[in-house]
């Protein structure tokens, strides 16, 4: 089928400070190479590198791409810990049109409607009373807990 695009959705943050990191989760998208990406910029260590770590970040997918999208938020939430979150559920309209194979001149016009979800996680606080907002789990991501373990096994 030909897309014809559709309404674009905007982000559903409004508000975000400038230089959000935006990560577009695709349907071939590899979850290695975004999540390489993100935690390198999200992480502590990008400030020795001469860059400020980012404070917040925006996990976005429509599609079949929306469970790859929630995986990624759930990864860094656990690596990072700590993460305050807030999650938005959108629809986006879809216009298709399908030639006929037979080399006519028919074709058809399918309108649907594509889910879409916003995830921003957050270092600092968000409005726990905004619709969609999740607590951190707790203060301490895997990789902290298990630093802290091999530390007091010493």
């Amino acid at each position: 089928p030909e897309h014809l695009g559709g309404t674009e959705s905007t982000c559903p943050f409004p508000g975000l400070p400038a230089g959000v990191l935006e990560m577009r989760v695709k349907e071939g998208s590899k979850i290695r190479n975004l999540m390489g990406f993100a935690m390198a910029r999200m992480q502590d260590e990008a400030r020795d590198a001469g860059q400020t770590g980012l404070r917040q970040v925006v996990f976005t997918g429509s599609g079949r791409a929306v469970t790859k999208t929630i995986t990624c938020a759930e990864i860094m939430k656990r690596k990072l810990g700590g993460l305050h979150q807030m999650t938005k559920l959108q629809y986006k309209g879809l216009r298709e049109v399908w030639e006929s194979q037979e080399g006519g001149d028919s074709e058809v016009t399918v309108h649907r409607t594509l889910p879409s979800i916003s995830i921003l996680l957050s270092k600092d606080p968000l409005d726990p009373l905004e619709p969609g907002y999740q607590p951190p789990e707790n203060g301490l991501g895997t990789e902290e807990k298990h630093r802290r373990r091999r530390r007091n096994d010493l």
